[in-house]
């Protein structure tokens, strides 16, 4: 990795789940956390694919959004919850006429994809989601540490190839070591899958099973038309139980958290926020509205911290838009890689002012150097949208593609000006 590593505040990771010892599951306290946060450089991707995970070295995680002052509060993944990251982003064309909650999609992955809500909004309950989606909902069984099945998570389908979006830590371990994976239908049935591709930075991954039978590809909505106090389900293998559906609201919406476990292997989300009932097993599984539509993946919770008894679901809990889902899906099934967004510039993240930004070093040749950013400069607006800390302006960034030209509000010597910067871009 590059010394261009993060600076100021230690910010605990999200993004794991672990296999449960006997009698049950449980979670480990609150663990080492990373040093500092960063913007990656030009030459460098943000993380690492996540490393196995054991009992001893699994740390707990705290969401870090701007400026959340939640004491004591340690955000965690959730896969391994049971015993034993060229293709085009998608653009929204807007709201169908015939379903004006509804939102159509104009790429991505074109035909074998289903975009149309299968439930009218007349018929909208939590009954009818589970109806459509269950038969979209997979729970996946992952080697983990050498253990066949050590790892449960969640995912759903894509496409009528058999595709599967869920995680990359629930499978990271089993594609490291060339572990079996395997995928169980609704009906139990268990059908051997194989690693597309991974995105350890959005924590997301595509595996295929194309001898699975029966499976039905998920509506694919967007998180862009949710509301704050809209009613969503989530559906998956929490602690191993399968087709297990839950309910609850969205409770917040562009909510910046961090995930890994290291300074080298951390990952950012601007994810939805929703009180939803998910536990460790739910990693991956949908995140859907009552449209029937898949509007967000789940990968995180929050704990008041590590004590076993309080360490499942408090009403905390996070997903990734499907918007990052359908771009870093579609860049997977084109090329088996997936890429982010980089300027090549580190900022602090201890300053908790709400301020901005704050630049403290730049490297050469990067865009950030080309647009003429400095150490020092403090950005407080990414395309006219204020940012308050640094880990604010890194999900901010992370929200478009390599290539895009966005705007920084960057304040200079008590200046403010525009700068335009070209984001380059890194697999990772």
């Amino acid at each position: 990795m590059s010394t261009d590593e993060p600076s100021g505040e230690p910010t605990q990771p999200l993004g794991w789940d672990r296999p449960a010892p006997p009698p049950g599951p449980a979670f480990p306290p609150p663990g080492i956390r990373p040093s500092d946060s960063w913007l990656p450089p030009l030459t460098q991707p943000l993380t690492e694919p996540l490393p196995g995970r054991t009992p001893e070295s699994d740390p707990a995680t705290r969401a870090r959004p701007s400026r959340w002052t939640w004491p004591v509060v340690a955000v965690l993944a959730l896969i391994i919850g049971a015993l034993s990251g060229v293709g085009g982003a998608a653009l929204w064309d807007g709201l169908d006429d015939d379903n004006p909650t509804a939102y159509t999609s104009s790429g991505g992955f074109g035909s074998t994809t289903v975009n149309q809500a299968p439930i009218k909004p007349g018929d909208a309950s939590v009954v009818a989601v589970a109806d459509a989606l269950l038969p979209s909902t997979v729970q996946i069984q992952a080697e983990y540490a050498g253990k066949e099945n050590g790892a449960t998570g969640s995912g759903f389908v894509l496409d009528a190839k058999g595709d599967i979006v869920t995680n990359n830590h629930v499978v990271a371990d089993a594609a490291k070591n060339h572990g079996p994976i395997w995928v169980v239908d609704t009906q139990g049935r268990r059908s051997k899958a194989t690693v597309v591709g991974r995105s350890p930075v959005y924590d997301l991954a595509v595996i295929s099973a194309p001898d699975a039978k029966g499976l039905k590809p998920a509506s694919l909505g967007a998180a862009k038309a949710l509301r704050v106090g809209e009613q969503v389900v989530a559906i998956g293998s929490p602690l191993g139980l399968s087709s297990t559906v839950t309910a609850g609201i969205v409770s917040a919406l562009d909510r910046p958290v961090t995930t890994g476990d290291s300074a080298d292997d951390t990952s950012y989300i601007n994810a939805v926020q929703t009180d939803a009932a998910i536990n460790p097993g739910n990693s991956g599984g949908p995140l859907v509205n009552l449209l029937g539509q898949v509007v967000g993946v789940n990968s995180a919770i929050a704990t008041t911290g590590g004590i076993q008894d309080e360490a499942g679901s408090i009403g905390v809990g996070f997903a990734i838009p499907i918007e990052q889902v359908r771009t870093t899906a579609a860049q997977i099934l084109d090329t088996g890689k997936a890429s982010y967004p980089i300027i090549g510039a580190k900022v602090q993240t201890a300053d908790d002012s709400g301020d901005g930004a704050e630049i403290s070093s730049v490297d050469d040749g990067t865009p950030a150097a080309n647009a003429g950013l400095k150490k020092g400069d403090i950005i407080k607006a990414v395309d006219g949208q204020r940012v308050s800390d640094g880990i604010g302006l890194i999900v901010a960034i992370r929200t478009h593609q390599p290539g895009e030209k966005i705007t920084f509000t960057v304040n200079h010597a008590g200046k403010d000006r525009q700068v335009e910067v070209t984001l380059a871009g890194e697999v990772g």
